[in-house]
């Protein structure tokens, strides 16, 4: 087990090393999550995910035509947003297909926005609380490690978006997913960065989900050319194993009949 964990994070650090490389590209060109332009370009992308509602696919257990579907809102960076790739081709879209297909249809809002850090979701989250969630997966942390950002303030800004879901949206589920750093800070950095999800996770008593490029960071067939981001083999590969571990947490969720 030990083997298998030490191999996914030489794996993990052989693709933030690539990640490295292309810093410019992956922390979206010194954008400012305060800059109304970038904060409209995160609201065009969520309202394109919201898009989808079609009816539930033959044979599928659950009848979306009498009961509601739970919002399922992403909220991350341009790994969430599917940087280089149509909005249906992210992750957030092709699970919101998976669990179509296995009679648990959602809505999936894809909130990602390219170069922010933790300190940038901490101020962005109460803005697109504006959108009613059943369920909020968070995926943050990726810019801070390019960047060498303080891992003790990363704790601290993803434990502000929490408190911030839960004071603006009580009934809302909780999920975290692990990231980690590249390897060129030192062994001392990647630990202490590894660890702020564990930490956080523990003391917020909520799930952890798997490390989001397991099995794609550093593989070039997975990855855009930038050697950052998935292509769509690889987000198809991020969805399988992000689905795997929301699956029954998305099970959970309030289908109760329609309104009106």
């Amino acid at each position: 087990m030990t083997s298998a964990f030490n191999q996914l994070r030489v794996s993990a650090a052989r693709g933030f090393f690539l990640a490295t490389l292309a810093v410019a590209s992956a922390c979206g060109s010194g954008r400012n999550v305060d800059n109304p332009k970038d904060v409209g370009e995160a609201k065009n992308n969520m309202s394109v995910a919201k898009g989808r509602d079609s009816s539930a696919a033959a044979g599928t257990v659950v009848d979306s035509t009498s009961v509601r579907r739970p919002v399922v809102l992403f909220f991350g960076t341009s790994l969430t947003a599917g940087a280089g790739l149509d909005p249906e081709q992210a992750f957030p879209s092709l699970i919101e297909k998976k669990a179509e297909a296995e009679g648990l249809p959602i809505k999936a809002v894809n909130g990602g926005l390219s170069g922010e850090t933790t300190a940038g979701a901490a101020r962005r989250i109460d803005w697109v609380l504006r959108t009613p969630a059943d369920l909020v997966v968070i995926e943050g942390g990726a810019n801070d490690a390019l960047r060498g950002l303080s891992p003790d303030a990363a704790r601290t800004n993803l434990e502000s978006v929490i408190a911030t879901i839960r004071q603006k949206q009580p009934r809302a589920k909780i999920v975290l997913v692990q990231m980690e750093a590249p390897p060129n800070y030192g062994s001392a950095y990647t630990r202490s960065f590894h660890a702020i999800y564990t930490d956080v996770a523990k003391k917020e008593n909520v799930p952890l989900l798997p490390f989001l490029l397991g099995g794609v960071a550093g593989i070039s067939r997975f990855n855009q050319a930038d050697g950052v981001h998935p292509n769509l083999a690889g987000e198809r590969i991020v969805a399988d194993n992000l689905w795997k571990a929301l699956r029954p947490i998305v099970a959970q969720l309030d289908r109760g009949p329609k309104r009106g």
